[in-house]
């Protein structure tokens, strides 16, 4: 019988893999119907969707901290934060919705989310694959700091709209493209040393076979 915890964190890597799927294939479906005017109206397409992958990607959090996962919490929680706190950005500001780095943006949380879910998901099956393990985190890290420089530039494209309104704002977030730069740092350095905890794990039990 499968517990509870079991069928529940399965479920949930589940429904985010194949939120992301459909995310990613109707971007892909737009801009092969409709060209580079696709990338205009992304966000009005497929944002709905990905503020509610996005907002249910807060209970993993929860799910490491309670021990329902097995990852490290701190660089979960920066990229989960990171990720909410552009969408709420980009969500109130209209002006930049129909931006293409927001689309390009996008499509690379759905390719990192696609390489990460699949992993989760053989994890709880127990039954890990090598190439989904190299994807998780030797194709998944550099792509996970494209996705942090194209973050500073929505940011800075934003600055301009943010001006007017709130006088305060943009310096703050300059700061917090300060910590931006800082917080990726920490999780790219934390994500090597769960690579290397899994390779060596995944060593060690083969030369037991």
């Amino acid at each position: 019988m499968y517990s509870f915890r079991l069928v529940y964190i399965f479920s949930y890597n589940l429904f985010q893999f194949c939120g992301h799927t459909w995310i990613l294939a109707n971007n892909i479906a737009r801009f092969f119907t409709f060209g580079q005017d696709a990338l205009a109206d992304t966000f009005y397409s497929v944002g709905f969707a990905m503020s509610l992958c996005q907002l249910l990607s807060i209970l993993e959090i929860f799910h490491i901290a309670d021990g329902i996962e097995k990852a490290r919490l701190l660089p979960r929680f920066i990229q989960v934060i990171e990720k909410n706190i552009l969408l709420i950005m980009v969500i109130m500001l209209e002006e930049i919705q129909s931006k293409p780095v927001v689309c390009v943006q996008f499509f690379l949380w759905n390719i990192l989310d696609l390489l990460r879910y699949p992993h989760e998901l053989l994890c709880v099956m127990e039954r890990p694959s090598v190439a989904m393990l190299w994807s998780r985190y030797s194709l998944w890290i550099p792509l996970y700091i494209l996705s942090v420089i194209i973050e500073g530039v929505i940011i800075y494209e934003a600055l301009p709209y943010l001006e007017p309104s709130v006088p305060h704002l943009p310096s703050l977030l300059l700061l917090y493209l300060l910590l931006l730069a800082v917080g990726g740092s920490v999780t790219v350095w934390q994500l090597l040393k769960e690579r290397k905890h899994h390779l060596e794990k995944r060593y060690k039990s083969k030369k037991k076979k």
